[in-house]
């Protein structure tokens, strides 16, 4: 168990008889299986807990863990964590955002524009988060990314311009605190010479 992915959220009780309200983080619905277990804390040591059953409700689930009975059982978990093992991926054309996060960003020239650090949720494209600053959809993502597990980079081919957005606002704050201190300094020495 070298890495554990957080997959969900227990947000509240629901009803009296142990069953509580999980805000799932994972697109995996399978995730919350009969049977399924998770290692459940916001901090070490962690405590497994297994589900009995589950059901969606709305756009969250309502889930009953073996040993949990009564509502005040079921308080006791709220704002909780969900935590559970990486689901391998089946092949195709399949990425999870944990097997994104650390690679490198080469774009359709051959250059290097970053690492991702994560991933944003976006009602467009969900966006790669790179360390420059830069947002990339995933939709410039290549076709054909994650075939080869030599390299741990992400090809993408974006439209011209995308990553100059993000080298000028970088040049531009340093600039405009340059001339709003200039203003500021012309406008002090006009006073005093009024």
């Amino acid at each position: 168990m070298d890495v554990l992915l957080l997959v969900g959220k227990i947000t509240t009780a629901h009803g009296l008889r142990g069953e509580v309200v999980v805000n799932l983080t994972s697109n995996v619905d399978t995730r919350l299986r009969v049977n399924a277990e998770f290692l459940l804390s916001n901090k070490e040591p962690f405590e497994t807990v297994q589900v009995e059953n589950s059901r969606k409700h709305q756009d969250k689930w309502l889930v009953k863990f073996f040993g949990i009975n009564s509502r005040n059982e079921a308080l006791a978990l709220c704002g909780k964590h969900l935590y559970a093992e990486p689901i391998e991926s089946k092949g195709g054309n399949e990425l999870f955002v944990h097997e994104l996060v650390g690679l490198r960003v080469i774009d359709q020239y051959g250059i290097d524009r970053g690492q991702v650090v994560a991933l944003e949720a976006n009602p467009a494209s969900d966006l790669l988060v790179l360390d420059s600053g830069a947002l990339v959809p995933l939709r410039f993502v290549d076709e054909n990314a994650g075939e080869d597990d030599s390299n741990d980079v992400i090809n993408v081919t974006v439209p011209s311009g995308l990553f100059e957005i993000y080298e000028d606002k970088a040049v531009q704050p340093e600039k405009k605190a340059k001339k709003t201190y200039r203003k500021v300094k012309q406008d002090a020495s006009r006073k005093s010479q009024e």
